[in-house]
């Protein structure tokens, strides 16, 4: 009987490398290994995962580029939104496996696979995400999971391959890494408890800078497209650009404490100096040159947005709503921030811009108005303190007790 076509998630590490395994022995499939690669793997890193694959008896092996779409379906959003989990964290990871799921699903519709597999443990976040995507996008495809339908440790997955002649070096690093366009997650035995802090060894981007460098970021309609004077063709290369500029300061280090899909709450350290630059950077410009009610509508919406987001429903058409609604806002975010890059830190110096509503010909705050009249204010007063006049009247001095 021909083997039956699985498309595998896979990245290389230990879960998915079993899979490749488990799926051609136990289960007698043809498994077709799919790399989705959304900012986080070099050139070499592919090469390496590749030969890997075709070892361990896949019977192809492809790597698909989304970093490009990654940014223009959903980074752009976060940006817009000035979108930070819990005010902490800015998606990294969660939003990427959104695409990566897309990018398996996609490539298994391509070539004709009526199965999907990925490496997810019944432990976390990911298996929700992985099989969200693929039930709404698979057309009834069957999705199958080895790690977690077998609850398998990592020395039984170890021992399995070694079984089958597969003997390579499979020591685990203390920490987990996972790193992408927008920044790079840090797991490991300090983010299992509620009270150690990751050691400074565990990030992957060291102090190299003790000294303190002034940035400029040019913003065009809510979207980074310069540093210091020089334009990039495209967002996603100024992002790395700015991500090589800051990372030798140590910028953008936190750890992450949220609730996760299945209901318990999760700790992740992470370092993502571009994306936090960026955000607040952007968030600044803004104060500038929107109004009070868009900043205000644009914060419950985007809160909205980056909670779905996290929970896997990228495909949920609200959201479609939602990112038309921030896109429009951005016509006038457009202008110059001014950063300072410190060792861990960075500060916000100011802006430029053209839509500039802090405009002096109106009036300096604290300082002198142009536009109306002390008597102006009276009456403005007046009407502002009516209602809160009227309930007092009717309810007498009992107003006054409350205080």
């Amino acid at each position: 009987m021909k083997n039956q076509k699985v498309v595998l998630a896979y990245s290389g590490g230990l879960d998915t490398s079993f899979c490749v395994k488990y799926l051609t022995i136990e289960k007698n499939m043809e498994v077709h290994a799919v790399l989705i690669n959304t900012g986080g793997f070099e050139k070499e890193e592919i090469k390496t995962v590749e030969e890997k694959a075709y070892l361990l008896g896949a019977k192809s092996f492809t790597c698909i580029d989304n970093t490009f779409t990654f940014y223009e379906k959903c980074v752009r959003y976060l940006i817009f939104g000035n979108i930070l989990k819990n005010n902490t964290y800015p998606l990294s990871v969660s939003a990427e496996r959104i695409f990566q799921a897309i990018g398996v699903a996609q490539h298994a519709q391509l070539i004709g696979a009526k199965t999907i597999a990925h490496g997810s443990t019944g432990a976390g976040n990911d298996q929700v995400r992985f099989d969200l995507v693929f039930n709404v996008l698979g057309n009834d495809i069957e999705i199958i999971t080895p790690i977690r339908d077998n609850q398998l440790s990592r020395e039984a997955e170890i021992e399995y391959l070694k079984k089958h002649g597969i003997n390579i070096s499979w020591e685990k690093a203390k920490y987990s890494i996972n790193q992408g366009l927008w920044g790079t997650s840090i797991g490991g035995n300090e983010t299992l408890t509620s009270h150690q802090a990751l050691p400074e060894s565990a990030f992957p981007s060291q102090l190299k800078n003790n000294s303190s460098k002034n940035v400029e970021l040019l913003l065009e309609k809510g979207e980074l497209i310069g540093i210091n004077g020089e334009r990039y063709a495209h967002p996603v290369e100024a992002i790395r650009a700015l991500q090589q500029l800051a990372a030798p300061f140590a910028i953008g280090r936190d750890t992450h404490v949220g609730d996760t899909i299945i209901g318990i709450k999760g700790r992740v350290g992470f370092e993502a100096a571009a994306p936090l630059i960026i955000i607040k950077a952007h968030h600044l410009l803004e104060k500038h040159t929107l109004t009070k009610w868009q900043q205000y509508w644009k914060e419950q919406l985007a809160n909205w947005y980056g909670m779905l987001l996290h929970e896997g429903q990228l495909l949920e058409p609200v959201m479609r709503n939602i990112e038309n609604f921030l896109t429009d806002t951005q016509q006038n975010v457009s202008g110059k921030s001014f950063i300072k890059l410190l060792p861990y830190r960075f500060e916000l110096l100011g802006i430029e811009s053209d839509f500039d509503l802090m405009n002096a010909k109106f009036g300096a705050y604290g300082e002198m108005n142009k536009g109306w009249s002390g008597e102006d204010v009276r009456g403005f007063t007046k009407i502002l303190g009516n209602a809160t006049k009227i309930h007092r009247a009717v309810n007498g001095a009992e107003i006054l007790s409350q205080f």
